[in-house]
């Protein structure tokens, strides 16, 4: 699956519920997340742009890799695989993936907490029900919106147009200041740590 996505810093909440109501997006429950990131042992991760993190939602775990990022040019959108599974019931929490991932080598890098709530269109809305936008308060870091679509097709074309979809729904949104950096990256950056 390949996840497509861009991040917005958000400056009126308000405003943007407003609007996802009036064009009958759907919210679920806050969630708290945990992410906690690792280092690899003999990869640098920050040269091949990937990522592989253990999160807690609500104290149930689940394990993501996300592969390299494609190359969609000079803007802010993010292309790139991600693999994701759940580790309940038999290690719910992450605690027996934790000692797995230490014992060979990986080092965690920093945990980003945040709140998040989801918005989505019926399925019966033929324009936006593939959408989910997300409104996360991210724990020293900010307040932050995520535009994404998931695709099967991975090739440049069905990137662009994912894309310049997303940044239409942005616009009529009112989102407008893009946010290039990751969570982590910008909880490293506020800290003075390195990744």
């Amino acid at each position: 699956m390949l996840e497509v996505e861009t991040k917005y810093e958000l400056a009126d909440k308000a405003d943007l519920v407003k609007r996802l109501d009036e064009m009958g997006a759907v919210g679920g429950n806050v969630e708290r997340h945990a992410d906690t990131y690792y280092r690899h042992p003999s990869r640098d991760f920050v040269k091949t742009k990937e990522a592989f993190r253990i999160r807690l939602i609500d104290s149930v775990a689940s394990v993501t890799y996300k592969g390299p990022k494609m190359d969609v040019g000079d803007s802010a959108l993010k292309a790139r695989e991600e693999i994701e599974w759940c580790l309940a019931p038999g290690d719910a929490d992450g605690s027996q993936m934790t000692r797995l991932l230490q014992a060979l080598g990986f080092d965690p890098v920093a945990t980003v907490r945040k709140e998040r709530r989801s918005y989505a269109w019926p399925k019966s809305d033929p324009q936006y029900a593939d959408f989910t936008l997300t409104i996360d308060q991210v724990d020293q870091v900010g307040l932050f919106a995520e535009l994404e679509l998931l695709l099967q097709d991975n090739s440049p074309g069905a990137v662009k147009s994912a894309g310049e979809r997303i940044d239409a729904l942005a616009e009529r949104l009112g989102l407008v200041t893009t946010v290039r950096s990751s969570y982590l990256n910008l909880l490293l950056n506020k800290l003075g740590l390195d990744r």
